[in-house]
């Protein structure tokens, strides 16, 4: 794509939600069309302006794989563990 930097990273993303506990979170997959990311697929759970830790980040060789990848590493959390932690000084 001549548009675009070497190094930039450019996606095209489905979109899951997943509704636990009475909470909805989305998983975003992200399918590398220019660049580089830990795999072809990175499923990555957020709520929006808020993105997972990496471990609970999944990756695939397709979207399915990442999908699933990602669900297992979420099984068992509770959604606020998947989220970084606000540290009292920033508030």
């Amino acid at each position: 794509m001549q548009s675009l930097h070497t190094d930039d990273i450019l996606t095209r993303v489905a979109r899951y939600n997943l509704i636990r506990g009475g909470r909805m979170l989305y998983i975003d997959i992200h399918e590398t069309l220019h660049g580089r990311l830990a795999a072809p697929f990175v499923a990555v759970p957020n709520l929006i302006n808020i993105v997972a830790r990496q471990p609970f980040q999944g990756t695939g060789d397709s979207e399915e794989a990442a999908l699933r990848d990602c669900l297992e590493k979420i099984r068992h959390a509770r959604v606020e563990d998947l989220f970084p932690q606000r540290s009292p000084a920033s508030d």
